[in-house]
């Protein structure tokens, strides 16, 4: 029996060992399914489970078979290379008892062609371990699957407690709910962001006031300042205002006063010449004039006294 005969038996009992017995336990593990469905329905859904699995087995042997037919098809390269190389060996061993630099290089081929034997042997563990890997990686999902076995189940009870009529239609409502739950955080978190650029925006309209108000402050702490200056101004000006007027009213007294006794004087010299009562500097300039007239008079009485006189 050849390598890939005994690998597909070996396949093929490995599935049916897995997923037959899986599948039976299951089905004989679900009596919620066998109490609430009819046998029609539950007939229907092992028949669709076994068939999900089946079709699951088939890729995975699939899978599995593509594998194994390469590392056939690698195994009976590395056998042909091997025969040739048995055979390579012989003509060399020949060719060396006729001539020894052609036994020489002889040598170094099989050498190369070792090398590759050994390559093609790296190659075929390397395989293998691919090959154990891939079935560990089977068994994980086989675990898996049967974990989430029991979200199928709740998805059901879900259906049958719903106005859903599939999973898939669940299915497609989570997606709905979770994407408008995103667009809602989006929007929540672009509405904070806009209300920090608004509290920042205020904060900077804020100071900016404050400075404004700072400023306005102190140039009202001037303006006080000057108005409490200037009010003492006021009132030492108001003061002098005040002292201005009683010396003007002195003035206007005295000047009243010598307007009097310039008209008395001026109407008892009995001038003949019309001048009006109101022009007074008129009135000194004649009485100016008549007591100039007098001194010259006086002067010339004077004169004539102290003159002595002729006796004829």
């Amino acid at each position: 029996m050849s390598l890939g005969i005994m690998e597909e038996e070996d396949l093929a009992e490995y599935f049916r060992l897995q997923y037959g017995e899986r599948l039976l336990s299951c089905s004989r593990s679900s009596p919620t399914l066998r109490s609430s469905r009819s046998p029609h329905l539950s007939s229907y859904w092992r028949e669709e489970e076994a068939k999900i699995m089946h079709h699951a087995m088939l890729h995975k042997k699939e899978t599995f078979q593509r594998r194994m037919e390469t590392l056939n098809l690698r195994w009976e390269e590395l056998g042909i290379k091997e025969a040739q190389l048995k055979a390579h060996i012989q003509k060399f061993e020949q060719f060396i008892q006729e001539n020894d630099q052609k036994r020489i290089r002889a040598l170094k081929k099989a050498n190369k062609e070792r090398d590759l034997k050994r390559q093609r042997m790296r190659e075929l563990a390397k395989a293998k371990q691919e090959m154990a890997a891939l079935r560990l990686q089977h068994q994980r999902l086989s675990n898996k699957l049967q974990n989430y076995s029991i979200f199928n189940k709740y998805l059901e009870k879900v259906v049958e407690n719903s106005e859903f009529e599939e999973i898939h239609e669940v299915m497609a409502r989570h997606k709905t709910l979770v994407s408008m739950h995103q667009d809602l955080m989006q929007s929540a978190q672009e509405g904070q962001e806009k209300i920090e650029r608004a509290k920042a925006r205020l904060a900077r309209y804020m100071e900016e006031k404050d400075d404004e108000i700072l400023q306005h402050n102190n140039e009202l702490a001037r303006l006080q300042m000057r108005f409490d200056r200037a009010r003492s101004d006021v009132i030492i000006w108001e003061s002098r205002w005040a002292h201005i007027q009683n010396t003007a009213a002195k003035k206007t007294l005295l000047l009243g006063t010598i307007k009097m006794a310039t008209l008395n004087l001026f109407q008892i010299l009995k001038e003949t010449t019309f001048v009006s009562l109101e022009d007074t500097h008129k009135q000194l300039d004649m009485i100016q004039q008549f007591i100039q007239d007098l001194s010259d008079i006086w002067a010339e009485v004077k004169r004539k006294d102290q003159t002595p006189q002729i006796r004829v």
